[in-house]
């Protein structure tokens, strides 16, 4: 049996096994934002929602997790590294590898940490913009036990009417820790 037939498979199995369910359906190309982010699981809810459809996401973590034990896994899993002091570098290899694929799938914590923060990183927008790919919001909700996928679009470049519809979408999402939720806010917004 084929990898493509057992990774979904499996991380059907383990989403029920731990009780959680899954709504919505990911796209097979452009930036999925998740949030909110305030647990080290959100990640592996992540994977297992991608994995459950089939996806295969590059999904953006810190460059000191390809350290250490975790290296191998987050590799074989399809973390890409980023430099988050200096990160141009790391962001125009990306947009390379973007622009040759006819499918990629990203995933990135706009919030940045998994802490209460008073705005999130606006990386996801402007790396729309400058690709073209379309926004897609997934989110974790600890008190529902989903995981899931919400709509997708394409910014206008009306930064705060954009921003509207990101806020409007996860006012009734938690996470894992909903005090550590931070709300859908850039800190260039006017």
């Amino acid at each position: 049996m084929s990898r493509m037939v057992v990774r979904p498979r499996l991380a059907r199995t383990a989403l029920r096994l731990v009780r959680w369910r899954t709504e919505g359906t990911l796209p097979s190309h452009g930036i999925v934002v998740g949030a909110p982010h305030t647990s080290n699981w959100d990640w592996v809810f992540s994977l297992l929602l991608a994995w459950s459809q089939g996806r295969h996401p590059r999904i953006m973590v810190k460059q000191e997790f390809f350290k250490g034990p975790l290296a191998p896994v987050m590799r074989a899993t399809g973390a890409v590294s980023i430099d988050r002091a200096h990160p141009a570098a790391d962001i125009r290899a990306l947009i390379d590898r973007i622009g040759k694929s006819d499918e990629f799938l990203l995933a990135i914590a706009a919030e940045g940490t998994r802490s209460r923060s008073d705005h999130w990183k606006s990386g996801f927008y402007r790396l729309s913009q400058q690709t073209g790919l379309p926004i897609t919001l997934a989110f974790m909700d600890g008190p529902t036990r989903t995981v899931g996928v919400g709509p997708t679009f394409t910014p206008t470049g009306d930064l705060s009417a954009d921003m509207d519809l990101v806020r409007a979408f996860y006012a009734d999402k938690h996470g894992l820790h909903p005090e550590k939720r931070t709300e859908p806010r850039l800190r260039n917004e006017g």
